[in-house]
């Protein structure tokens, strides 16, 4: 099988498969910030928006602006019901379309180990944050298994497919990320593990739900006897309850640190 670029074009498909994953995250890593209102926030590689969304509902900012280079997403991100208070543009995480100081917060939500330079873009994320501000992040340690494609990449390569990978994967496991913020200049950098479960109607609806990501690629590329093998695996790997319902967890690692003043 040749090796796949990871991309994420779709927003309404990463919303249904991954959306939903890094909304419950994101709740849990904005009650770790504690931000206070009024602040003026970046969120980098927004994505599809969902947490520059999480942002207006839970933070009271004076401003919100996300950047990503997919224009597919940026589309879903404008038509959110939020839309017209984050203000959407593309662009690149290591090469921000900002002056120096311009924000209180800057974050970065399930993205840095996507990035190709992670030290370039936290330092781009230091630069564009004033003094006293934060800048903080959280990401799946891919390397694990408590992850919410873990339990799907698990089964593949025991059928002997191999997985992608994020082209800086490394980027977070929970030393990784520490390394970078420190590296940044940033102060009394700080880290935790946030944990969250999700539950699937059934079957079907984790199925249909998680291979709407990477999944569906490396699926679509099987025969139709090792899908149903694959199916069988994961079945028996995340068992349901009496009541049909699939509930696992993820963890994902978390950071911050404050601009020097």
């Amino acid at each position: 099988m040749a090796e796949m670029q990871i991309r994420f074009d779709d927003g309404a498909r990463y919303e249904r498969a991954m959306g939903a994953w890094s909304r419950l995250v994101g709740h849990r890593f904005l009650d770790w910030l504690a931000a206070t209102a009024g602040l003026k926030w970046a969120d980098i590689g927004c994505g599809n928006g969902v947490f520059s969304e999480l942002i207006v509902e839970r933070c009271a900012p004076a401003e919100v602006v996300g950047v990503d280079p997919s224009e597919g997403q940026l589309a879903f991100a404008r038509a959110r019901p939020s839309a017209g208070v984050p203000e959407f543009l593309q662009g690149d995480a290591m090469a921000l379309p900002f002056d120096a100081d311009r924000f209180d917060m800057a974050t970065m939500a399930l993205v840095i180990f996507f990035v190709p330079d992670p030290a370039g873009a936290v330092a781009e994320m230091a630069r564009v944050v004033g003094p006293g501000g934060t800048v903080a992040a959280y990401a799946w340690d891919v390397f694990e298994a408590d992850w919410p494609l873990g339990p799907f990449h698990a089964e593949l390569r025991e059928l002997g497919v191999t997985t992608p990978r994020p082209p800086s994967a490394e980027a977070g496991r929970m030393e990784d990320l520490a390394g970078l913020w420190a590296d940044a200049g940033l102060e009394g950098v700080e880290a935790t593990e946030v944990s969250v479960k999700r539950t699937f109607a059934d079957f079907d609806d984790l199925w249909s739900a998680m291979t709407g990501s990477t999944i569906g690629r490396l699926v679509a590329e099987m025969d139709a006897g090792s899908v149903e093998d694959l199916k069988r695996r994961v079945q028996a790997r995340l068992p349901a309850a009496a009541d049909g319902r699939i509930t696992y967890g993820a963890r994902a690692n978390a950071i911050r640190g404050t601009v020097p003043g």
